[in-house]
Parts: structure tokens; sequence; C-alpha cells
């Protein structure tokens, strides 16, 4: 996907079009996979999401009445999304993607949190989801709602293309509980995996279908269908049920569709392009 300079996610609307930098995450292998939390049948997945969380702006949310915070953001249409693509409807308001490893730390990508100011001007946001297919506007509890206290570590090496945050919230998450990530070892070549998190800052989506390509020194590479958004995300081992990575990079997601005048999903074979690749949450120390 094309995705600016701020996060390597945002979506810049310039002229109409979704215009981006020269780093870019993702895009639909094969099938596209990507459900709804309540479109799911898996409920081994369905638990999982509920330690996602979503990176969102202070400016894109608003106490409402009953304790709830209201979630807005512009519809994918209204970015320069034809209208053709799924959830084109829905609305797009997280930057990045993240989850949770203990009561309360969380980890997301390396290049989701530059620095205390990232750290300080962008919340946590957890159930940021949709219940059906016709919903706009998004409403979480306020408790769902949490604040980055610091970072702990860190890394965004151009190097090794290391690549991960790990960071302290602001208060013990005390209504989910931590996801389980692996400990020894190293996922395998043709492993099935599953990505939850949020593509193009959309409500949470989990897509699973996809496999382990080939392994790298500091990420494995896969099939997944991700977009900008879905930096951060956690990547499980679908026999396992563990976090085996961190999503960073991948292949161009939206490319400009000149007859329709608006961006469409870039569609590749199962097995073709380049593939997504994802930190090996081992790289994470102290977890």
């Amino acid at each position: 996907m094309k995705i600016s300079s701020l996060l390597l996610v945002s979506f810049i609307l310039l002229s109409g079009q979704v215009v981006a930098s020269t780093e870019s995450i993702n895009v639909i292998y094969g099938e596209d996979n990507r459900k709804d939390v309540y479109d799911s049948t898996n409920a081994s997945f369905i638990e999982l999401a509920k330690s996602t969380a979503a990176m969102i702006s202070d400016s894109n949310l608003k106490s409402i009445l009953n304790g709830e915070v209201e979630i807005s953001g512009s519809t994918l249409q209204a970015r320069g999304i034809c209208a053709k693509e799924r959830f084109s409807s829905q609305i797009s308001a997280a930057n990045c993607s993240g989850f949770l490893v203990a009561n309360n730390k969380l980890v997301t990508a390396g290049h989701c949190i530059k620095s205390e100011e990232d750290c300080k001007n962008f919340k946590w946001v957890f159930d940021f989801k949709v219940d059906h297919a016709e919903q706009g506007t998004v409403n979480v509890s306020s408790t769902s709602v949490y604040s980055c206290k610091s970072i702990i570590s860190r890394k965004l090496d151009s190097a090794t293309k290391d690549d991960y945050a790990f960071i302290e919230l602001d208060r013990k998450v005390t209504d989910r509980l931590p996801l389980k990530v692996r400990q020894s070892g190293k996922i395998s070549k043709g492993d099935s995996i599953v990505v939850i998190g949020h593509p193009t800052g959309m409500p949470t989506k989990i897509a699973d279908g996809a496999n382990v390509r080939n392994l790298q020194g500091k990420f494995f590479q896969a099939n997944l269908d991700t977009y900008g958004g879905n930096s951060g995300s956690a990547v499980f081992n679908v026999e396992t049920g563990e976090v085996e990575g961190i999503l960073v990079r991948g292949e161009t997601d939206y490319v400009y569709n000149s007859a329709l005048g608006c961006q469409v999903s870039n569609l590749c074979a199962a097995d073709g392009c380049r593939g997504e690749d994802v930190t090996y949450i081992r790289n994470v120390p102290g977890i």
C-alpha cells in the first residue's frame, strides 16, 4: 500500500486521490480473507481479537454520554478508494495496530511509535469493531481507551529490517487477557497463520488463510492480506494460537484505476508478489 511519512500508515488526500511515500505495506493475495469480527465463525480468533488494539489520534476520539467514546474518521470512499471495494463505507481512524502482551504492556511496530511525542498524542483503543454490515460510527466504552505511559524499548533498523516497539500503558487492563507469545524456537515455512488488526485504519479485521513463505534473519515473509494500518498487528500461529510476530512491511496495497477514477486493491496470486514482512516476536526483549 502507499502510505505517508507520518507513521508510514496514514493516507494523504490530494486532488481526490490517495498518494503516499516510498514506503509500502500490504496487499490481497489470492482470495480476500479479511472478515469483520462479527462475521467470523472461529471462536478462537474472536477471542484473540479482544486483545488487539487500534492506535488512534486524540483528535478522532470524543467523549459522549454514558461513559462512551465516539471514534470518528472519513470513510475509505471519501479517501479516494473505489465504492466497489470491500468495506469502502467503513470509517478509517487507526494509524497502526497493537496487541496486549502483559496486563499493562503492549507491542506494536517500531515505525508506529517513533518518539515520546507519538506516545503522548495517540491512544490505544480496544474493541474498535463493527457489529453489523451497515454500521457507520463506532462507539467504545471509555474503559477500552488507554494512553501510552512510556516506551520500554524500540527498534527500527534499516540494515537488519528489525522493527518493533514495546510500550507501557497508563493503567492495567483487567477485562481481557494478554496474548501468549512464542517463547522458544521459530515458526516454520508453510505454517498456517492469521493476522488481526486494522487494515487501512478500519475497525478490526481478522484475515486467515495465509502461510509462511520464507524465513529471514529478523523477520519472516508471508502471503497475508494486510494494508497500512495493519502495521503493528499480531500475526498468530493458527495451530498454537501464539503470537509469532508483528506485521511491519509489504507489497503495495492500492493502485489507481484510471477507468474508475479511484483506488482499488492490488491483487496478487497466493504465491505471487513480494510477500508481507513480519518481525519475529522473540526480537522484542522482556516479553
